[in-house]
């Protein structure tokens, strides 16, 4: 009967070291997956990313090339304007138009000078701006200062 309980023994010690051998192996099995799947998913966001900034650099240089033909046109526009106007109109008006187009203005526009707002100016001559440093200040120091009340004072 010795031998017998002996060899239970050893097959449960057998049976409890072979069940945490494989959980063991399982469980380390695990991890591995667990970090490829995250290698993985972190590879696909990194080539979306790429992908993204791809498109945003063609978006931008597409829209560069239209904004450069649109201004092409406007200029092959206004040339031709300018040169219809010259022709079938006072050659003075067509050059204004060229001249306009150019981005010179004429000197006799006498109305496109602008002057700054003048409300910071002051009233009347000799007096301060509301700008300035001392504006209403003489005011303030001129107001009589409240007297002193010889009561005195509760709080409830």
């Amino acid at each position: 009967m010795h031998s017998t309980s002996v060899l239970i023994l050893v097959g449960v010690i057998g049976l409890a070291l072979g069940a945490l051998l494989a959980f063991l192996a399982t469980r380390s099995r695990q991890s591995v997956d667990r970090t490829q799947e995250l290698e993985l998913r972190l590879k696909e966001a990194n080539s979306k990313l790429e992908d993204f900034q791809q498109e945003v650099n063609e978006h931008f240089d597409q829209t560069s090339q239209l904004v450069n033909n649109l201004t092409q046109s406007y200029r092959e526009v206004h040339e031709y304007l300018a040169n219809s106007a010259m022709r079938l109109s006072s050659q003075d008006i067509g050059r204004q138009m060229l001249e306009a187009g150019s981005g010179q203005l004429s000197d006799n526009d006498e109305n496109l000078s602008v002057l700054p707002p003048r409300d910071w100016a002051p009233k009347e001559p000799g007096a301060k701006g509301t700008l300035s440093e001392e504006f209403g200040l003489e005011k303030e120091a001129q107001a009589p200062a409240p007297a002193p009340s010889s009561e005195p004072v509760i709080n409830r």
